[in-house]
């Protein structure tokens, strides 16, 4: 998949149908190109709707899902299945451009160019032949390989289902304890949540509570036995003092 194409063809359509196009069209669109990037140009992919609301400042669901509909409308995005409620995830995939038109937007510019000269013209397609060809064609790409964008130790626990909330805590806890957000840091902490058997939230919560800038899954059960033993011990004296009243 082309970003340029992408975008090119998207400023062909606001350029010929700017009525149709508003700012929450742009970001929104702009941002499902950045999301799928970063999940390395995935066919079909999640679009979680507090997610991309919170990415783009949209405040109203409605306005979220009027701006998505009007994308999938004039052919940007496809649905491919229907989030039930306002807290589940979309699966969309962006609509592919294999190959970007030459429309009333290039004549527009080139007509614009003429107008200040044949030397600035000349300047003119000189620039926009190098950003066809070194910046845009190949973006993000090197020697044909992948190269992902900039790791996000927030972003990545967002999408695997963290409360915003949960997430903003915690590391707030690693700052303070001056640990780095790497994605080797965050693939060991996730292995220890699955080896807990716990919810990502659920383990979230107990490292905001007690401080913890990492987790180990067997912090975690010698904490709920701590917790079982204290129990234990606060209904075994209680249960001593009754019997004392009834010796009395």
């Amino acid at each position: 998949m082309d970003i340029y194409n992408l975008s090119r063809n998207f400023w062909n359509f606001s350029f010929d149908n700017p009525e149709k196009i508003k700012p929450n069209h742009i970001a929104m669109y702009f941002f499902a190109i950045e999301h799928c990037n970063r999940l390395g140009w995935k066919e079909k992919f999640g679009f979680p709707t507090t997610m991309v609301m919170d990415a783009i400042s949209i405040k109203s669901y409605n306005t979220f899902i009027k701006t998505l509909n009007e994308l999938v409308d004039f052919g940007f995005i496809k649905i491919i299945e229907k989030s039930k409620n306002q807290y589940s995830s979309n699966i969309i995939a962006l609509s592919k451009f294999n190959k970007a038109d030459d429309k009333a937007l290039d004549k527009a510019i080139t007509k614009h160019g003429t107008k200040h000269g044949t030397k600035q013209l000349k300047s003119t397609v000189q620039s926009n032949d190098s950003i066809d060809i070194q910046v845009y064609n190949d973006t993000n790409l090197q020697d044909n390989k992948y190269t992902p964008s900039a790791f996000s130790f927030y972003y990545e626990l967002l999408k695997l289902g963290a409360e915003k909330q949960l997430v903003s805590d915690w590391l707030a806890v690693r700052k303070k304890k001056k640990l780095t957000n790497t994605e080797t840091a965050l693939k060991g902490f996730l292995k220890q949540v699955d080896k807990s058997g716990n919810s990502l939230n659920d383990v979230l919560t107990k490292c905001i509570e007690k401080s913890w800038g990492g987790f180990e899954a067997d912090w975690y059960k010698k904490e709920k036995c701590s917790e079982e033993k204290t129990g234990y011990v606060r209904k075994y004296d209680w249960d001593s003092y009754l019997k004392t009243l009834e010796d009395e």
